[in-house]
């Protein structure tokens, strides 16, 4: 037993005690501090919040507007399914979490149950496709290809399928009238990104989780008005995710529509003659390789040359866009972009980037006229051109004598270009420039807006390229050390290529400037560039930007924004040069290098005006080109590795004209028959509830038989 007394413990436990309670007041101090902070101080706020959490959105996708021809046919629009969808909701409140009902909707609409399981469950940064990546509490769509008698069974037994509807639901439909797909130009959707969900928080046409998103073409340039806005609904919900109640909701609003100035006619004979003239090509023996052309791609452009508004835009090889709607396969997306697709999304009228050849030389006539040389002045015209041991030949090594600018554009005489071009050089210092070069045939390129983009609406076009001396000295400083390690003196031609442009890749050489004069070398160009520059000849000067959207009009068709031409200045020639330039290629089309491909053109009553081109590329078989116009329209039309610009795409180019103006191969015109004789000026009406009275469009049957030349049929390749 202790011998401590009593009294001698008493302090030491009253402070103890005294220590705890000071404790515990500390504790229910801070306590109702922090339920004063969060009651009465943050309390609205916390109550906003907690309200919220039992609020949960649905929405109502708005539907897209459509896209129309000029003359209302819908192009891209939508047409009614049957959506099977699940709600998630639903499903969640079951013992197996839906997964007896999915395994049965499975077995309806004859998918596996995996697939339909993949489909509903919710996306996250562990979850690859498919899944979804909406709203939980929005019904989450299993198939838009349900038929009638699936869509009955679900709705006829509905106790066997809770939470499961079937509805039918708009959805994109790229109609192809008349058999025009108009692919490249139209784009596709896809679903919007959480990227760009974040990006458009604050702007004021925000995303939502369930928006589909124009991805390309005009899909994706008026993304914004074609969208809509959608319709929200707000539901109460408890804890555990039941609804118990409706709270207030929002209409969806539809899109507005995009009138075009596509003629959906003539994109289906656009379309349908550059795919036979590439046929035609590839029956055709290129007798550089003995071979057979390989018509791998071509564009053709259809431009109404008073105001730049395209009526036509195709591009070979193509696409059916509706493959993207409800989401691509992984095998049609290989095909689309694999190494052996060729690359059909490509929109080669913006995007195929090629030296023009002969078509180029309006640009070196006008060029020459700068530098002071007459166009109605005498050139020389021999077989070839040499220039130290280099030997530059006349296209199939004709001489025409001593001639004029205009005749050298009928003839397409290469050698008097090479000649003026040689002089202009030698005067602006040849390789050891001057500090004041004129540089004429470059500047004036550029003047006529080749190098950049022409700022059609259309996404991702590309600039080409004017390959001045600022040019030559970026691209050998980008590509120097590659060239001097694969460079050898006494190598393959590959090889003495490398090793000259190691030592001076930097120097405008007089081979540089002449090959440049007839669009040839590095020079690159796009159809849309030629078309904006051969249509402004046509029309006295004028520049405009490439257009192809011509209106926007409400769903309701009470509000029209019209979108006007816009001119972008004026070619750098004189009136004088113009008219110089017009009348020579009047004569290509009767006279000169097209002439063999129209005859029997009513020149008197349509005059025709062309130049052809046929541009040469190391490695590959000669790019043909076309380029012509009428008082109404330009077309271009270009197509990769398919010979002579008269002999390939020449014939294409002519039938397209006879559709649109009423011809027969003989020349006489039926007005009755012809598609376009002048731009279309009206505007479609849509009415208040959103219809449209279009016509409707045939398929194009062109007109058989072809016209024999001179008793004969002259062989692809044989013309420039």
């Amino acid at each position: 037993m202790s011998n401590i007394p009593e009294t001698g413990r008493t302090p030491r436990v009253q402070i103890r005690l005294i220590i705890i309670q000071v404790l515990v007041f500390s504790l229910l101090l801070t306590l109702g501090g922090r339920l004063w902070y969060l009651q009465i101080r943050n309390g609205d706020e916390y109550t906003a919040e907690a309200a919220s959490n039992h609020v949960q959105q649905v929405v109502q996708p708005a539907v897209r507007g459509s896209i129309l021809d000029s003359r209302g046919v819908p192009i891209a629009d939508n047409q009614t399914r049957l959506v099977v969808s699940a709600s998630r909701t639903e499903l969640m409140k079951m013992k197996d979490d839906g997964d007896a009902v999915l395994t049965r909707l499975a077995e309806v609409l004859d998918m596996a149950p995996k697939d339909v399981h993949d489909k509903v469950r919710l996306c996250d940064s562990k979850t690859p496709q498919p899944c979804w990546n909406g709203s939980p509490y929005q019904p989450i769509p299993v198939t838009d290809e349900a038929n009638t008698q699936q869509a009955l069974q679900i709705r006829e037994r509905a106790e066997d399928f809770p939470g499961i509807t079937a509805e039918p639901t708009a959805v994109r439909r790229y109609a192809a009238p008349g058999k025009a797909g108009t692919s490249q130009v139209l784009g596709y959707l896809s679903p919007v990104t959480d990227v760009e969900i974040e990006k458009a928080q604050d702007s004021d046409s925000p995303y939502l989780r369930s928006d589909q998103v124009g991805r390309s073409g005009l899909e994706r340039t008026y993304d914004k008005e074609l969208r809509g806005k959608a319709g929200v609904t707000r539901y109460e919900v408890d804890n555990l995710g039941r609804v118990i109640g409706e709270a207030d909701s929002d209409k969806a609003q539809p899109g507005a529509n995009v009138v075009t100035s596509i003629d959906a006619r003539v994109q289906g004979v656009a379309e349908y003659e550059l795919n036979e003239a590439m046929k035609a090509a590839r029956k055709e023996n290129d007798r550089n390789t003995n071979e057979n052309y390989k018509a791998d791609a071509g564009a053709v452009v259809v431009m109404e040359s008073k105001t730049g508004r395209v009526v036509s835009m195709a591009s070979q090889p193509t696409y059916d866009p509706n493959s993207w709607v409800g989401g691509i396969s992984g095998k049609d997306y290989a095909k689309l972009t694999g190494k052996g697709s060729n690359y059909p999304l490509l929109n080669r009228a913006i995007q195929g980037q090629a030296a023009p050849g002969s078509i180029f030389k309006v640009i070196s006539s006008a060029a020459a006229v700068n530098a002071g040389y007459d166009f109605h002045g005498n050139y020389p015209c021999p077989a070839s051109y040499s220039i130290g041991n280099q030997v530059f030949k006349n296209f199939e090594s004709k001489g025409y004598g001593s001639i004029d600018l205009g005749r050298a554009l009928e003839v397409s005489c290469d050698t008097v270009f090479y000649g003026i071009a040689h002089k202009e050089w030698q005067k602006d210092g040849g390789t050891k420039p001057s500090k004041n070069t004129g540089d004429w045939f470059y500047k004036t390129a550029r003047q006529f807006g080749l190098g950049k983009e022409t700022g059609v609406d259309l996404p991702n076009e590309v600039p080409g390229r004017v390959p001045d001396r600022q040019w030559k000295q970026s691209f050998w400083e980008a590509n120097k050390d590659s060239w001097c390690k694969q460079g050898k003196k006494n190598g393959d031609y590959v090889e003495q290529i490398a090793f000259e442009n190691c030592l001076e890749g930097n120097k405008m050489r007089a081979g540089d400037s002449v090959n440049y004069s007839i669009g040839q070398g590095d020079t690159l160009v796009t159809p849309i560039q030629m078309a904006k520059i051969y249509s402004a000849i046509s029309n006295g000067g004028t520049m405009y930007e490439p257009s192809i959207g011509k209106a926007v009009i409400s769903a309701d068709g009470k509000r029209t924004d019209e979108i006007k031409p816009k001119a972008q200045g004026r070619l750098p020639m004189n009136a004088s040069t113009q008219a110089s330039i017009n009348d020579a290629l009047a004569g290509v089309a009767s006279r000169g290098s097209a002439a063999w491909r129209f005859q029997g053109w009513p020149q008197k009553k349509i005059p025709m005006h062309a130049k052809t081109g046929t541009a040469e590329v190391y490695g590959k078989q000669t790019t043909s080109w076309f380029a012509s116009y009428t008082e109404d329209y330009t077309i271009i039309m270009t197509i990769s590795q398919g010979g002579t610009g008269s002999g390939a795409s020449g014939p294409a180019v002519r039938k397209i004209y006879e559709a649109m103006y009423g011809l027969t191969p003989d020349g006489k015109q039926d007005i009755k028959k012809a598609l376009l004789p002048k731009p279309q000026q009206a505007l479609p009406k849509i009415e208040t509830d959103g219809s449209i009275d279009a016509p409707k469009i045939k398929p194009y049957v062109p007109e058989k038989p072809e016209i024999p030349v001179d008793g004969e049929q002259i062989a692809i390749g044989g013309r420039d």
